[in-house]
């Protein structure tokens, strides 16, 4: 009997960050499993959320359930494994209706189904935890004529050394998504509430060396251009981070990397590790107050948080942070105190998310007793908490928006905090100010399709926001800084050169006179100039 296995999943977008790599290692694992890999034929498909024709389409499920039954081709037997997250969750499951229709056998896997397996109708099999193990073996009774149970628990975590890459053995193209998600260890030593590591094992299990080499022998030689590290904290392990980062800048020193870590952990010898290639490390900084953090069993320590960022900035490391709003026991004054807190250490993105309760985590086991309101059904988002009402949950997500318009899309580290002090706000109080500006002018964030949309609207905000507070004298050199920083990022990104109009010369724009901007007009004269950037 001719059996089809379709790995399949939807992915938000078709990215390196938006990659089909739960899939793909299911799919690994069946074609090499001995008890699968002679008795079918096993199949990665992934589609896009953003892929026309499936924009296009009117029932997107349906749509799915079509494009999965022509993958299976002319088989007797069609086996979907579906890999299910809080973005597809709802359009998945109508997809495994239709195919169950068609007699298509369905098993559902990740994090959802690991978080809530008795949720779920409309799949014949549920596999709770890492799938690598389970899934060939349900699929070989299935095929033999048996039935497995309908719910499979998690059981013990794989053997990493067993695990085949689906980079290394074909199954997935990093071509067809500009890049990878990597993974170098899974687990993580910590229990935050919000996460859904938060009821995992504790131990870090990592992934053999000889693996990791073959791996990026393999991105070297297809030239992948970036490559997302999947560890939760990278550098747990001090000593194993310092291997790997010698190991990235000897065999791809021009693929540029991108890394989850904990700032506590960075000292100068990391930091400096991190120099030697392009990459860029996110922290997860969450909050500013210990209080809320301790909530949520997140441990921080403020003043060595501190210390270590101003090592990264000293030696030149790209970094970013993210926060979250509607954490338990923070108020909107709170939200806002961390987000002052967070860009005055100068990151180059602050990436702010909505709180999602998640099914599975310690969070939603605690939300009542936390005084949380939230949303049963995906992405699960806060609603308020027993600090944030509903208004304020609305306040925060604005700001957010408008932090990300124009300090991320904006590209506006080098400039911004002198901004701010030359207008005599706070950062939180610049992108009140900012988003009630986006509402006035029916500006969205969708509306700026590149950075050089977004740049127009940062010359006429400041200028509005210049004359609003009577400082007309700062408006030549701030729409110079931005008109400078702009064209010169444009550059750095690999586009042409670009000539600039300026009332300053380029030197000084450039100088550490800039960052006063009171200092700077009273001793700097204007010279209009274009120069070429």
């Amino acid at each position: 009997m001719k059996v089809s296995v379709i790995c399949a999943t939807l992915l938000v977008e078709k990215s390196p960050q938006s990659l089909p790599l739960g899939a793909a290692c299911i799919a690994s694992a069946v074609r090499h499993d001995a008890r699968t890999e002679n008795i079918c034929r096993t199949e990665l498909l992934s589609v896009s959320a953003e892929d026309e024709d499936f924009t296009a389409s009117s029932d997107k499920s349906l749509f799915l359930a079509e494009k999965i039954i022509r993958a299976g081709g002319t088989a007797e037997r069609l086996i979907v494994c579906l890999s299910v997250y809080v973005w597809n969750r709802e359009i998945l499951e109508r997809t495994a209706a239709i195919l169950r229709e068609k007699n298509a056998v369905c098993i559902a896997g990740g994090p959802e189904v690991t978080a809530d397996p008795h949720s779920f109708r409309n799949f014949d099999y549920l596999v709770c935890g890492e799938g690598e193990a389970s899934v060939p073996g349900i699929i070989a009774q299935i095929i033999g004529g048996g039935k497995p149970e309908k719910i499979i628990p998690a059981g013990s975590s794989c053997r990493t050394d067993s695990l085949h890459s689906p980079y290394l053995d074909g199954t997935l193209n990093p071509s067809d998504f500009g890049g990878v998600l990597w993974e170098l260890a899974r687990g993580c030593p910590f229990r935050c509430s919000y996460c859904y590591e938060s009821k995992g094992e504790k131990a870090v299990r990592l992934f053999p060396r000889e693996r990791i080499e073959k791996e990026l022998d393999f991105f070297a030689e297809k030239k992948i251009p970036q490559v997302f590290v999947l560890d939760p904290t990278y550098n747990a392990d001090r000593k194993r981070a310092l291997e790997m980062l010698e190991l990235i800048a000897a065999k791809t020193p021009e693929t540029f990397y991108y890394f989850e870590a904990r700032a506590e952990f960075i000292d100068r010898q990391i930091a400096r590790a991190f120099t030697k290639f392009p990459c860029a490390v996110q922290f997860g900084l969450q909050s500013a107050d210990e209080e809320v953090l301790r909530r949520v069993h997140r441990p921080w320590n403020k003043k060595q948080f501190v210390k270590n960022i101003r090592i990264l900035n000293e030696e030149g490391v790209i970094f970013g942070f993210d926060l979250i709003y509607g954490l338990p026991g923070e108020s909107l004054r709170g939200f806002k105190e961390s987000l002052d807190f967070a860009l005055s250490l100068y990151p180059n993105n602050l990436e702010i998310f909505c709180l999602s309760v998640l099914p599975g985590t310690d969070l939603y086991d605690r939300a009542d007793g936390l005084g949380l309101t939230f949303d049963r059904n995906p992405p699960y988002h806060v609603r308020r908490t027993d600090v944030l009402s509903a208004d304020d949950l609305n306040a925060a997500g604005k700001i957010a928006e408008a932090c990300t318009l124009f300090y991320n899309d904006g590209r506006a580290v080098p400039w911004f905090l002198s901004l701010c002090r030359a207008a005599g706000i706070k950062p939180s109080l610049f992108f009140m100010k900012f988003s009630e500006y986006m509402k006035a002018h029916g500006i969205r964030r969708e509306s700026c399709r590149s950075h050089r949309e977004a740049e127009t609207v940062q010359h006429d905000f400041v200028r509005a926001l210049l004359k609003e507070s009577r400082r007309e004298k700062f408006l030549p050199l701030a729409d110079d800084l931005i008109s400078f920083y702009g064209a010169l990022s444009r550059s750095a990104d690999g586009g042409a050169p670009e000539k600039v109009r300026l009332h300053y010369p380029p030197e000084y724009l450039e100088s550490p006179y800039a960052s006063d901007f009171d200092f700077f007009v009273k001793n700097v004269r204007q010279r209009v100039s274009t120069v070429k950037v």
